[in-house]
């Protein structure tokens, strides 16, 4: 037995059977899906089905039952039960097809105990073309890749791209590798990949919400929406354990002081006694001046577990599932390389 699974947008259609993942079965068919981590962690592969049943053997982490039942799937999960009539019309277009490119080190600088700017460049000094939101692959052979989001715009001047790496303890890449890299020192990445960023047809007040590096996507972002003029209010909550944690604190102090429509409130889940700003949980602190979300867009990033009791929480207060996004920082992300056009 197989159903049909039709691709609205594409105007495509392909066969899937009920033991496998629909984004298997598109790729078996040559139709290339969104899609990122593959086992439901990041929420790349999310789609609206206007037609047609899906079951999970488990409910993935970056998808609510909220979200399922208001029509929403993540098909590196999913498995068709029916005929299905699926819409990509919320994925945001990448800039440039995902290429594997050679990459030279400009420099690296500790922002905090355990997180590092690493400044790339491409080789042959072409700019760096992304999206604000989306991600690179550093190839590091059997190890597999390791996805860090770019934390800047892109700059067709300088033709850098930066990123924030948090040390993780016994690391292939970044507690063994990354130390030891110096500037002229070559990487291969995959880039640009992903499909988080901000969509600017919604035109709703933002609500952004980070923990740790999740703050690099968000920071990209925030840099393009502030530069354009014609932004919606824009609030960003970023949550860390100790001061420490909050390694771009003065930036964005400064950014809320010169952006009357953008504020910036840090939160401490552990703080010392002379901390005066807000404490706990990130979400908590988003709750707290907003009991009712109904009126938002909201941009996740960070821990998988932030995201899911955000997800959680904030759409039991009015949270809309068509704008919530989410980008969830899980150690590794797979996905093939589309060719260059």
């Amino acid at each position: 037995m197989s159903y049909r699974i039709t691709w609205i947008e594409a105007q495509c259609s392909f066969e899937a059977t009920p033991d496998e993942s629909v984004l298997d079965a598109a790729r078996r068919a040559g139709v290339v899906l969104p899609s990122a981590c593959e086992f439901g962690g990041c929420g790349t592969c999310r789609v609206k089905l206007s037609q047609g049943r899906v079951r999970y053997e488990a409910m993935p982490d970056a998808l609510s039952q909220e979200e399922a039942d208001a029509g929403y799937a993540l098909l590196c999960q999913a498995r068709a039960c029916s005929d299905l009539l699926l819409s990509t019309e919320r994925v945001l277009d990448a800039p440039a097809p995902v290429r594997r490119r050679q990459v030279r080190v400009v420099r690296t600088q500790a922002l905090s105990p355990d997180v590092t700017r690493l400044v790339l460049a491409f080789n042959d000094g072409e700019p760096w073309a992304f999206r604000p939101g989306q991600y690179l692959n550093v190839l590091t052979g059997d190890a597999g890749p390791r996805s860090f989001s770019m934390a800047c715009l892109p700059d067709q001047r300088a033709g850098e791209v930066e990123l924030h790496i948090r040390r993780i303890d016994g690391g292939h890449f970044t507690h063994m590798r990354l130390s030891r890299l110096h500037p002229g020192d070559r990487l291969e990445v995959e880039a640009p990949m992903g499909g988080f960023g901000y969509h600017e047809e919604d035109y709703r007040p933002v609500v952004m919400v980070a923990t740790g590096t999740g703050i690099a996507p968000l920071r990209s972002m925030l840099g393009q929406m502030l530069a354009s003029g014609d932004t919606p209010p824009v609030e960003l909550y970023w949550g860390g354990r100790t001061q420490t944690s909050l390694y771009l604190h003065d930036e964005l102090t400064a950014l809320a002081s010169r952006h009357d429509d953008f504020r910036y409130v840090p939160v401490l889940s552990r703080p010392d006694g002379a901390w005066g700003g807000a404490r706990g949980y990130v979400q908590d602190a988003v709750l707290a001046d907003h009991p009712d979300l109904s009126e938002h867009a909201l941009y996740l990033c960070g821990s998988p577990v932030m995201i899911a009791d955000a997800r959680r929480a904030f759409l039991a207060n009015g949270a809309s599932a068509r704008y919530l996004y989410a980008d969830s920082f899980t150690f590794q992300h797979h996905m093939p390389v589309v060719a260059a056009a």
